[in-house]
């Protein structure tokens, strides 16, 4: 671990009261050291973090939290914060079963005010704060912490549209850590910032405006532009200011001397929104962090010195990577095949389409609701769109999923990575609803993949489908080392398969969970019970001939899914009843995931808490059969 005996020093926020400038540059940089310490040991967001860190000691050097509110957008830059606000003991234990979370929480800290893993929305819940404080009387400085990469989502300018809803104080900071807006600036901008912050200038612009006012109606406008066009040239703020906000900036977000008068200037103006434009630099201070912005944004544990990253061997492929080296096979073959993303061209896999066709792959930004209704547009247009978005991330576009896309028929192919549960990212990033969503929707073709065959055949089986649109969901993480074939052959829609035969309980699994019903079946082969095992494949439309005959030559059926209550299990269900096989006595079970939001920890712990481990399903099955609870536990 890092010497760092002056951060040591800062039990909370409060102890950064009185330092000097000199001292909190001290504080950064041991800061810097225990953050990469931790993420070293634990993984997670580490260049976002990285670049945060003076901007952090700033602002609880300004600021008075917990009373003052200070939200981070997304919130997985926030460690440091939770370095300085009373967490730092518990700082290795980020993203692990009973530690602290990887994102701002708020049953975790009162110096989390809000929760957030989602971008975009901490203006929005800043300004909640803001009208809050207004009707109780209180006087509480309300500051978001937002991203250009956040600014490309449109509900950050609804919510600045909406600003002017609170008449107190309010400041936006900007954190510009990839120079979209502004490039990174020197001494004298930094000089130009303070200034345009401070108490003098603005009376001499309000004097300036007041003299303006009273000039001949011809002249006033004039007067006006010139003024708006003078501090854009200086200043690059008069979109903001159109917007309603007193723009500040560019500063440097690295440089404390400059960062800190500003920060404290910015946060006196109480007679409009005000915008503080940072620059910064994702994983400043950590050299492999610096070289390589977008590989050590989300790390796992990592060699301090080298900057090595301790990824684990694997035999088979990631799901994403099959999904974008399949999708580039069909591409080849057809040209109308265009893939669409919203920011996360890695995370999906389609930066490997996106080199193989630059000119057919779009990055819409954080912008969920505007890819799916481009993908639209692209579908009517008459191209084959892939709209390839997290399954967490997709709740986001759901109107226009439903509104744009399935009302019209448009065939636009959903693919939905980081279906299911995801281990270290916890309840914000799992995949848990969209079997429910999206089969809630008339002539969708709903798709799981079992494996990484089955996700390349459903690849294929999409884009077949051009009267309606279809989605395939697929997990985070490698495959299960099966071969692929060189072009994987479409499916029959609406048909699944048996894997193994058996008598007595027939397990219907949709998914990823296929691997553990079958060797559910060996545990229960093993207390004499023999068990049927099928791959759904499709959660709409349902196999209805396959299930029937399940529940037909079977005691008890047991559905498995690795998605909420209300999804498959629900729809085989209401099938079956509207059949009459329920009156039949059928005993049945479907297997979700728990309702709740489980939090982070290791897939296997939370897949059994779950009930959906080998040892779960089997448990369900013989209960259904009649076995005691406690003899069915220990199965």
């Amino acid at each position: 671990m890092p010497e760092t005996p002056h951060l040591d020093a800062i039990a909370s926020p409060a102890d950064l009261k009185g330092k000097t400038i000199g001292e909190l540059r001290i504080i950064a940089d041991e800061l810097r050291a225990e953050t990469i310490d931790a993420v070293s040991q634990t993984g997670g967001h580490l260049g976002s973090a990285l670049g945060v860190i003076e901007l952090t000691v700033a602002l609880h050097h300004v600021l008075d939290t917990p009373q003052d509110i200070l939200i981070w957008d997304v919130g997985h830059q926030a460690y440091p914060h939770k370095i300085l606000t009373g967490r730092r003991d518990r700082i290795r234990t980020l993203r692990q079963g009973g530690g602290l979370s990887g994102f701002t929480k708020r049953a975790e800290s009162e110096y989390d005010p809000f929760g957030a893993a989602h971008a975009s929305t901490s203006i929005s819940a800043a300004l909640g704060f803001c009208v809050a404080r207004d009707q109780r009387g209180s006087d509480e400085r309300v500051v978001a912490v937002i991203g250009d990469g956040s600014m490309s989502a449109g509900m950050a300018y609804e919510a600045m549209n909406n600003a002017e809803a609170t008449n107190g104080q309010l400041m936006v900071i900007l954190n510009d850590n990839d120079m979209s807006i502004a490039p990174p600036v020197g001494g004298m901008s930094a000089y130009l910032a303070k200034l345009v912050s401070g108490g003098a200038y603005r009376s001499m612009r309000k004097m300036g405006k007041a003299m303006a006012g009273v000039l001949p109606q011809s002249l006033q406008q004039a007067a006006r532009k010139a003024e708006e066009y003078a501090r854009g040239m200086v200043t690059g703020g008069t979109f903001f200011e159109e917007l309603g906000f007193y723009y500040v900036g560019p500063v440097d977000g690295h440089d404390l001397d400059a960062l800190t008068p500003i920060l404290r200037n910015a946060a006196q103006i109480t007679d409009r929104p005000v915008l503080v434009h940072v620059v910064t630099k994702k994983g400043k201070g950590y050299g492999p962090a610096e070289n390589s912005a977008d590989k050590y944004h989300g790390v796992v544990k990592f060699d301090v010195i080298s900057g090595a990253q301790q990824k684990a061997p694997s035999n088979a492929p990631s799901y994403t990577k099959v999904f974008g080296t399949e999708l580039i096979k069909r591409a080849e073959r057809d040209p109308k095949i265009v893939a669409i993303t919203a920011a996360m061209p890695s995370g999906t896999g389609l930066d490997l389409f996106g080199q193989a066709f630059p000119e057919r792959t779009f990055d819409v930004g954080i912008a969920e609701q505007h890819a799916v209704t481009f993908a639209a547009g692209l579908a009517a247009g008459g191209l084959k769109p892939v709209c390839a978005i997290y399954s967490t991330f997709l709740q986001r576009g759901y109107d226009q999923v439903v509104h744009d896309v399935a009302i019209q028929s448009l065939p636009v192919r959903f693919a939905m990575d980081r279906a299911g549960l995801v281990g270290a990212d916890g309840a914000t990033h799992a995949g848990s609803f969209d079997i429910g969503y999206m089969g809630a929707l008339p002539g969708m073709v709903l798709m799981a993949a079992a494996d990484e065959a089955e996700l390349a055949a459903m690849i294929a089986t999409s884009l077949e489908i051009d009267d309606r649109p279809s989605a395939f969901r697929y997990p985070r993480g490698d495959g299960e080392g099966v071969e692929i074939p060189e072009l994987a052959a479409p499916l029959e829609i609406g048909k699944g398969r048996i894997v193994r035969e058996g008598t007595s309980v027939a397990i219907l699994s949709l998914g990823t969970r296929l691997g553990e019903s079958l060797k559910a079946a060996e545990l229960l082969a093993a207390r004499g019970v023999s068990a049927t095992v099928a791959d759904a494949r499709f959660a709409k439309p349902l196999d209805e001939e396959l299930i029937l005959r399940l529940a037909r030559e079977h005691e008890a059926l047991v559905t498995v899914e690795e998605g909420a209550m209300g999804g498959f299990g629900a729809f085989v269900l209401q099938m079956l009843a509207a059949r009459g096989v329920l009156d039949g006595g059928l005993k049945i079970r479907t297997l979700t995931l728990p309702d709740r939001f489980q939090d982070q920890d290791k897939p296997e712990l939370m897949y059994a808490t779950a009930g959906l481990d080998a040892r779960g399903i089997a448990a369900s099955a013989l209960e259904a059969l009649g076995v005691p609870a406690e003899r069915a536990a220990r199965a």
